[in-house]
Parts: C-alpha cells; structure tokens; sequence
C-alpha cells in the first residue's frame, strides 16, 4: 500500500504534467499520455491517454510516435488501425527510434498496414540490430535461418543469434540450441544445444523447457533421465506448449518414465488437441475409441479422427475411412470411405492404399475398375504392406485388372508370407502345384531381389 505522502507526491507529479502538457511540451504530453495509459496515480484512461500521446507524435517526438503507433496496432484508446501504424511506426524509425524500427519491420514481415515484405523487414530489422537491440537481432537471425528477404546464410544467423543471446534474449538462446542440434552453421552439438535451452528455459521460455524435456527423454547432450524429462515436459504443458502437452499424454499412455495414467494421458492429449496439435486429435480420437481414460465413444472418436484428418494427418484420414466404410460412429458411408482412403493414399500411407485397392476391385462407394485396384495394391505392396501384397498375388493369379502371371503371383504371396500374412503360406502352395521347378526358382529370385532392393531380411513363410 503507498503511504499518504507518496500518493500525494504522485499525484502532483500528475499535475504538473497536466498543466506543462497543456501549455504544449511535448515531453510533458508524452508523460501524461503514460501516466494515464498506466493508470499511475490516476484512473487508467486509455482515450485520454492516445489524445496525449498524439499531441506529443504530432509535435515529432520519436519515442511517443512509436507508442502511438503501438496503440493503433492494439486498438487501445483507438481504434485498430493498421495503416496508421505503419504510418506513426515509421515516422520515428525515421528519426531512429530502434523499438519503432523494429515495430516497422513486424509489420513488413507480416503484410499489416502494408503490402508484406521481407527484404524491406530485413532492412528495417538490420537497423535496429545495428543498434544492439536483441529482439531485432533475433528477428534477423531468423530471416538468414528461413531465407526471408535474403539468402539463407546459417553462420550469419548463428553471429546475430548469438549476439542476441549474450544479452540475455530468451529467443535467441532457444534459437542457438536449434541451431546446435541441427547443425546449422555450426558443428551439431547436444551438449551445447542443451546448454543454451537451459539458459532460455530458466527464462520461463515454454519451448526451451520442452526442449530440455526432450533431451532428458532421447539422452541428447545429457545421459537419459525420464523423471526429469516428464518435470521439464510438465513447465512447458502447464505453459499451453501443445507439443509438451502431446508427449506428456505419451508418456503417460505408454508409462514411460512414469506410471501409466490413461485418465492423465487423455487430459493431456485433449489439452493439446483442443489447441489443434494434429497428432493429438488422432491420439484423442484414439482413447475415445478404445475406451482408454473415457469411456468408448465411437462418435466422439470420429470427431477427433476427422479434426486431425482435415489438417492432412494420413493416419487419421485412414481412420476416418474405415469408420465410414463400417459405419463406426456415423451411418456407413462407402463413398466417403473412398474419398478418405484416398486422402491419406496419395499421402503413401500403405494401409490406406490397400483399402482404396480393394474398394476399387470391388465397387465399392466408386465404380469398380480392377486397373485401379491393382495400382493401388502395388503401391501398397511396394511399401512392404502384407495384405496388399497377398491381394495383389490374387489380381495376377487371376489375370483381374492384370495379364494373368502366376510366378509374379507367387512371388507377392512369398513376399506375404513372409511377413506373416497367415492366408498366403496356403494359397502360395497352391500357386505352385501350377509353377515349372524353372518358375518357382524365378519366382524366389524376384522375390530376394526385391527383399535387396528394399532391405528387408529374409525370413521364414
């Protein structure tokens, strides 16, 4: 609680503002302006405070133009206007005002109030480094790491990230580490890139604590620790870090480094999901339909498969499809199984592939077309998927969608067998009773070669 004569004091530093102000110091105006904007021995007031503030920007006073602009960025006291922004931000860059050159660059970089661009951001972004502002120097790090308005140059933006972080700049330090652990423009090194995570993490930075968390769990830079893992994950979950939220819910589903914890594992899962972490919609979609940590709801599963599949998650979409295909949670749909086959399909997810095979080779929810069945089983059966493998045998063993060649069929039904596909052991012993001793041996030749050509061992069928 202030006593009553520092009140006083306060307050009449307020007055002499006021009158100074009014006279038309502009000083005295920019003052009055932050004395009402923070509400500093007077009512907050955020109107009388932009009508100060523009009286002293409008007399060109650098400092209290970039407030001004600040404050149409934010729509306080005014409303939202970026243009005016832009206009205020770049008077006083002008006059060199570093956090109005930098305010400048943001809103080139970003395309408000002007038309985006990245070389002008750069150019407005150099300026303030120049001066040795850390958060600009962070920014143009940044740019020669993403190429954006320059050529990508990593040692240039390890030189600027780590000026940056010897001023102790909390994203310049989480930067160097990624650059560490990438080996970007520098040697990869865990132990350093753990190093400057701790010095952003001891910040609050959300993301170098995960980070830390990370190195814990896969012992990068640090011998394995999940029980600190899980600690550091925790600060960055409890900071709304959706990717530390999704590994928690990991840990937890899995009882890695800690007792498995379904109910906690879902909590955390829906954190992250409801932020929209890909991953953890399908992994949320997943409990809710094994009934892990809730209880089985095959709708609510559906739901979360399908937020996840709309931002491109092949797994997903391939849950998706097979819950319309068998009317799981939703009124079967076979077209929409094959729209969303599809989907996750042509982004190589296998399973999908073999599924989308055989709707085609059926006609079922499209017209059937055997030429695009087998397409489809190939691609499947190329990556290795046991039962495209074994569907594909069948299209050659029955000449459907493909010339009839029983050695290529029993080639893909060794290949299944192999990878304990059960119905092909029986069915290539059938294939053979048709095969000369010469188109077996060709058969188990095509077979080795493509198991060479993929790296896949040997095994028995």
């Amino acid at each position: 609680m202030k006593n009553h004569s520092s009140a006083r004091a306060g307050y009449d530093t307020f007055l002499w503002y006021r009158e100074a102000a009014e006279r038309g110091d502009p000083y005295a105006q920019f003052n009055l302006a932050l004395v009402y904007k923070k509400g500093q021995d007077v009512a907050r007031d955020d109107a009388c405070a932009f009508h100060w503030m523009l009286k002293a920007a409008q007399q060109g006073l650098a400092f209290a133009q970039n407030h001004l602009g600040v404050m149409y960025y934010n729509g306080r006291g005014v409303a939202s206007n970026d243009k005016e922004a832009v206009r205020w931000f770049r008077a006083a860059a002008l006059q060199g005002e570093v956090s109005a050159q930098q305010n400048l660059g943001q809103m080139y970089k970003k395309g408000r109030g002007v038309a985006r661009n990245d070389e002008t951001a750069l150019s407005w972004f150099y300026r303030a480094s120049e001066q040795g502002v850390a958060s600009a120097q962070t920014l143009l790090g940044e740019a020669y790491v993403h190429g954006r308005g320059v050529r990508r140059n990593y040692p240039l933006a390890l030189a600027w990230f780590r000026k940056a972080a010897l001023q102790n700049d909390a994203s310049a330090q989480l930067n160097l580490g990624l650059m560490y652990r990438n080996g970007h423009g520098v040697a990869r090194n865990d132990a350093q890139a753990l190093a400057w995570y701790r010095q952003a993490a001891a910040q609050g930075c959300a993301v170098a604590e995960r980070m830390v968390g990370v190195a814990y769990a896969e012992g990068l830079g640090v011998t394995p620790d999940l029980l600190r893992a899980y600690a550091w994950l925790l600060r960055a979950a409890e900071q709304e870090d959706a990717d530390a939220q999704f590994n928690l819910g990991i840990m937890l589903a899995n009882g890695k480094g800690v007792d498995r914890d379904d109910e906690l594992a879902f909590i955390w899962y829906r954190r992250a999901a409801e932020s929209g972490h890909a991953l953890a919609q399908y992994n949320l979609g997943g409990m809710y339909a094994r009934g892990r940590g809730v209880p089985r709801d095959e709708q609510r599963a559906l739901e979360w498969y399908r937020m996840a599949a709309e931002q491109g998650a092949p797994n997903a979409q391939f849950n998706v499809g097979v819950m319309y295909a068998n009317g799981q949670g939703v009124a079967k749909d076979e077209a929409r199984a094959v729209a969303w086959y599809r989907c996750a399909a042509e982004q190589g997810d296998a399973s999908a592939q073999n599924n989308l095979g055989v709707m085609y080779a059926h006609g079922l929810g499209v017209a059937c077309d055997e030429e695009v069945a087998v397409n489809w089983y190939r691609r499947a059966a190329e990556q290795g998927h046991a039962l495209a493998q074994f569907n594909l045998a069948g299209m050659y063993g029955s000449g459907r969608g493909v010339a009839r060649d029983d050695q290529a069929s029993c080639m893909w039904l060794t290949l299944a067998a192999e990878a304990a596909e059960l119905a092909a052991a029986s069915q290539r012993k059938k294939t053979e009773l048709s095969l000369t001793p010469q188109a077996m041996a060709a058969a188990g030749e095509a077979a080795r070669r493509w198991r060479a050509a993929h790296a896949v061992p040997a095994r028995p069928a």
